[in-house]
């Protein structure tokens, strides 16, 4: 058995009610467990996805359906450990993003030990999105997978399509539940086990049948009144209120600056509703976030001990962060938007990208394990350890690139959104325009990094104030 990896990412999840535009959005850091770990975006076509399917990481394997679908996909450049496909949308506009590590507890892993030969987040993705017509399918699809073949890792994981967005959780080695976003709200999911009140009587869940008759049979249910699934099967830990709680905190604050909660706080709302409509830009700000204006800011001006206190959301090891979208304002060919962003969250920008086309930009399509500034995931990566050493002096440059490559790729989008329609060959039509926003990255990425240069070269301590 291989050694097994972890991530440690961050979810956002907005039902359509909720976005500025009536989209529905799921989106995720995926953070790696070291800073590097080369990331592609590739489109698996239906003639690309196996038949016959084993992991990587355990001895699971079973045939798949002679019928998928196709999907866009953010794997790993270096396969030895598996696909890790990451997050894509399907050629019926349904999105799923996987995984988010989460939390447990040793009650329910006494009663239901995880399975060392069960599946995992390598494989998740490649095994339910290819198969699936709309986002309470792929709930449903990746129940009967845990329930059948077990998981060797708890993790969270979120579908959409265009009318409803699931949030779904895995419960020690094959249970499960899951929750579907009220329309009107969002979700902010760090690594801990995140669903709270849940009623096993509604519409809007669905869960491993038997898991109510465990809690009672078990004694699970820590609470006098109702079901808390987060008090049953998750964690309340000294980590949790330094590395997990701290995210959630955060994010609420930008959403519900009125709120007054605490940075450590257990029980932090998982259903959260805001007065304000939620855009893209939005959930790249606080998916790149680092407890900015509070004193926990590692780049801020407080103490050394504050600023080192709670792990941020953007961060050293984030891979590469997605948002997808599925608009409910353009007819279906349009609708899925896969939005992408590479390396370390503080000196990147989310392209659009339009997920009805059949191949990918080389400049996001072909990283390859060996460093190659031509290739979006590098440069984001050399960006942003560059700015590192000061962030104060190249913040504002990389506020000003963020901001005109977002418009000029919505300019694009705009654009193309209202020509689409009248062109012979929709998918190469769209291909050609995410080749020209992609182009347009690496053309703005290199600009920031001349203007970088030119304004840390002369702070270099290898100067002499004397001259020839």
């Amino acid at each position: 058995m291989q050694k097994r990896k972890k991530g440690s990412c961050t979810t956002i999840l907005v039902g359509k009610d909720a976005s500025i535009d009536g989209s529905t959005m799921i989106a995720r850091n995926e953070d790696g467990a070291g800073p590097l770990n080369p990331q592609r975006f590739v489109v698996i076509n239906p003639e690309d996805q196996p038949r016959h399917y084993k992991s990587k990481l355990s001895t699971a394997e079973m045939d798949l359906p002679n019928d998928p679908m196709r999907y866009t996909s953010t794997p790993d450049v270096i396969t030895k450990d598996g696909v890790w496909a990451g997050a894509g949308i399907n050629s019926d506009n349904v999105a799923m993003t996987a995984t988010e590590t989460i939390t447990t507890n040793a009650r329910i892993l006494g009663i239901d030990p995880l399975v060392d030969s069960g599946l995992g987040e390598e494989d998740f993705t490649t095994l339910v999105l290819p198969y699936i017509h709309s986002a309470r399918e792929g709930v449903k699809r990746l129940g009967s997978l845990l329930e059948q073949y077990g998981t060797y890792e708890t993790n969270a994981m979120a579908f959409s399509d265009k009318d409803e967005v699931w949030y779904f959780e895995s419960i020690a080695g094959h249970h499960w539940a899951a929750v579907k976003i009220p329309d009107d709200a969002y979700v902010i999911a760090p690594n801990r086990f995140n669903i709270d009140d849940y009623d096993f009587d509604s519409d809007d869940t669905i869960f491993a049948a038997d898991l109510p008759e465990l809690i009672e049979k078990f004694h699970l249910n820590t609470d006098s009144e109702g079901v808390n699934l987060r008090h049953i099967f998750g964690s309340a830990t000294i980590k949790d209120t330094r590395y997990n709680n701290p995210r959630a905190w955060y994010g609420q604050l930008y959403f519900n600056p009125e709120i007054d909660n605490e940075p450590i706080d257990q029980d932090l709302p998982f259903i959260c509703r805001t007065d304000k409509k939620i855009s893209v830009e939005d959930l790249k700000f606080v998916l790149s976030s680092h407890y900015q204006n509070t004193p926990f800011d590692p780049y801020g001006t407080g103490t050394e001990d504050e600023k080192k206190m709670f792990r941020p959301i953007g961060i050293n090891r984030n891979q590469e962060l997605h948002i997808l979208q599925i608009r409910n304002d353009v007819p279906d060919e349009i609708a899925g938007i896969h939005w992408l962003a590479f390396g370390p969250n503080t000196f990147n920008a989310v392209v659009p990208f339009y997920a009805n086309v059949k191949d990918t930009p080389t400049s996001y399509r072909d990283t390859k394990p060996d460093t190659d500034p031509t290739k979006v995931y590098w440069i984001s990566n050399v960006l942003a350890l560059l700015g590192d050493d000061n962030f104060g002096l190249y913040e504002d440059e990389e506020n000003i690139f963020e901001q005109n490559t977002v418009a000029e790729c919505r300019h694009i989008q705009i654009d193309a959104d209202s020509k689409y329609a009248s062109e012979s060959d929709v998918q190469a039509y769209l291909e050609s325009v995410n080749q020209q926003m992609a182009d347009l990255y690496v053309k703005n990425a290199n600009q920031l990094l001349g203007q970088m240069l030119a304004l840390g070269e002369p702070k270099m301590k290898l100067q002499f104030t004397l001259n020839d």
